[in-house]
């Protein structure tokens, strides 16, 4: 029978990104006895393969039990939970949740996901930090945190090998620590042993993304509160984007659960556009083919004036061929 101490008082969630892993390494080494508190990890990158290796090598040096996340389990005293690959990894009711949800910021498992749901669940005994990463992911997860009286811990982005992640946070933010590495055990054992943030109730902007998290995929109407309705469409399945602006950190969100941040949404909108432009060219490489071939076989029969018709077409054809090359090797070099 499962007994109460098992039971963290409080959880920390972890995210980092591109340099992170390594971070991820030193964090769990620090992780002892002394630290009442579970610990859940995402970190985006692009494969993680060899999974078991990697638990292994978390499980050497930590005083925590190391493994990757289950679907359901409780979450446990002691424990670091990792994301696997492809599956959010979410908080409930004491429990870990892993989903296969829209990806948010072209992420899955994201970081926001991940925070909002911890914020939702454990509210002032939630503890977010964020290590070494490119763009803004975690930034909106973390806001979430503060807002719902958890403690936020951001690396010094002097030290961090990519410092984009902790530097958004603290352009939206002031965290409780901005820290070293090295000094992030001894601070994870002093929050956990201090009295909690009692009191806060979560605002209804973070709990209504952490439901839309949660369920996937809710009916429009659930979306509309979170914002003002944008001009642009979702580059992923072209429903609209509601624009979201907490504390000048910009978000777009459509009903079906796609989120973008600004940067993001413009990666995705010109990989949307070079993806355009060559299905595009492929339809036009087609078309002057069967021109071709039509050209041949009038020539053929004797046609002459039909087949001069169809190389001056093709001939059309061949300058927006090029046009068209040009922009697509422009969208190439200027994402």
């Amino acid at each position: 029978m499962e007994t109460a101490i098992e039971r963290p008082k409080f959880l920390v969630v972890v995210g980092a990104s591109a340099g992170g892993l390594n971070s991820i390494f030193e964090l769990c080494a620090q992780l002892n006895e002394n630290i009442n508190a579970a610990v859940c990890i995402v970190i985006h990158l692009p494969h993680i393969s060899a999974e078991e290796i990697l638990i292994q090598r978390l499980q050497r040096n930590s005083g925590f039990k190391c493994k990757m996340a289950e679907n359901d389990e409780v979450v446990h005293k002691g424990t670091v939970y990792f994301a696997p690959p492809e599956r959010h990894l979410l908080i409930k009711n004491g429990h870990i949740l892993l989903g296969q949800g829209p990806p948010e910021n072209r992420w899955r498992p994201s970081i926001d996901v991940l925070f909002r749901s911890a914020a939702v669940a454990y509210k002032g005994r939630s503890i977010g930090i964020i290590l070494s990463g490119l763009l803004q992911d975690g930034a909106d997860g973390m806001m979430a945190i503060k807002e719902c009286g958890g403690t936020c811990i951001v690396q010094n982005p002097e030290e961090a090998e990519y410092p984009d992640m902790p530097n958004a946070v603290l352009n939206i933010l002031t965290p409780n620590y901005c820290a070293s590495l090295s000094d992030m055990g001894i601070l994870l054992e002093e929050t956990t042993n201090d009295g909690i943030n009692a009191g806060v109730t979560v605002p209804p902007r973070v709990l209504a993304e952490a439901e839309i998290a949660e369920h996937v995929a809710l009916g429009i109407d659930n979306v509309k509160p979170l914002g003002e309705q944008s001009e642009f469409t979702c580059p992923d399945c072209g429903g609209v984007l509601w624009e979201m602006n907490d504390d000048g950190l910009i978000r777009y969100r459509c009903h079906t659960g796609h989120l973008f941040n600004q940067d993001e949404l413009l990666i995705r909108q010109t990989k949307a556009l070079e993806e355009t432009f060559w299905i595009a060219l492929r339809m036009m490489d087609e078309r002057r083919f069967l021109l071709q071939k039509i050209s041949e076989e009038e020539t053929r029969r004797g046609w002459v004036r039909s087949a001069e018709q169809k190389k001056l077409r093709i001939q059309e054809l061949n300058k927006h061929i090029d046009r068209l090359k040009q922009l697509l090797f422009s969208t190439q070099d200027n994402p």
